[in-house]
């Protein structure tokens, strides 16, 4: 049969991505309690097309993904880029996967176990030399957080709300999401669960009034933590407060490289 996708074109113009979007597909993910997980992933495959190429083979995007989704991680994600490369005839390739994660958590109090989702992402590229280009890993972290300045000035209490922040980063050598999203929770007045019983919500309740955060304190808190860690090579860190007594949202956002220096040897 005619392979129209290998058909020469002659407008001599190339495109830097092509692929297939917003795939929905079952994938299984390291897990550092159980060993793996399984989810859903929402993924998107792109590879460059040369001029001369009139289309790409898009059925190739889901062959490649179904031939690696019995376990896609970090370890294993420059050998999917570089099957792109090879499979489709390319000189760059580029992948995005994000999927929902759950960590079991207990109570803080009760110990009462219930699982809460994370969202989570690998994205990279892949250049002509097979080397990557960029690989960054993200997490989306649900948290509390309860306003110091109405601590501060109030007689009863304080405004407290959920919001989600959002941290990616670049990195040296593996490491698991877990303790990434763990970085995150510290940082915030107080963690999320799942299941409160009453001693919980108490604990919950209390700890956060105690460790009154704005938007800006956690995304400085968390940015403190990753710049004293020699992995991470570069961070962004987002978050978003869905205020409980505003119509709007409390948004803070920074952006860094992390040049972390060597200890200074003594003699």
């Amino acid at each position: 049969m005619i392979d129209v996708q290998n058909m020469n074109d002659n407008r001599m113009i190339e495109i830097d991505k092509v692929g297939v979007k917003n795939i929905k597909y079952p994938i299984i993910v390291l897990d550092k309690a159980n060993g793996f997980q399984h989810t859903i992933a929402t993924i998107d495959m792109y590879v460059n097309l040369p001029h001369h190429y009139k289309g790409t083979h898009m059925s190739r995007f889901v062959e490649i993904l179904h031939s690696n989704k019995s376990m896609i991680n970090m370890k294993d994600f420059p050998n999917i880029l570089g099957e792109m490369k090879d499979r489709l005839n390319a000189e760059a390739a580029h992948l995005s996967i994000h999927f929902p994660y759950f960590i079991k958590k207990q109570a803080p109090v009760t110990r009462t176990e219930s699982f809460l989702e994370y969202m989570c992402g690998f994205s990279g590229s892949m250049n002509g030399s097979n080397r990557m280009k960029e690989f960054i890993v993200s997490v989306a972290v649900p948290i509390n957080t309860l306003c110091p300045c109405s601590k501060e000035i109030s007689d009863y209490g304080a405004h407290n709300q959920r919001g989600i922040t959002k941290v990616s980063v670049r990195f040296r050598k593996f490491f698991w999401i877990e303790d990434l999203i763990a970085v995150v929770e510290q940082c915030a007045s107080s963690d999320i669960y799942s299941i409160l019983k009453r001693e919980d919500e108490k604990f919950v309740t209390e700890r956060a009034f105690q460790n009154p955060k704005f938007v800006e304190d956690v995304v400085r808190d968390i940015a403190d933590t990753l710049s004293k860690d020699p992995n991470i090579t570069w961070f962004m860190i987002e978050a978003e407060n869905f205020e409980s007594i505003h119509n709007h949202s409390a948004y803070a956002f920074l952006e860094r490289d992390n040049v972390v220096k060597e200890p200074v040897k003594t003699s």
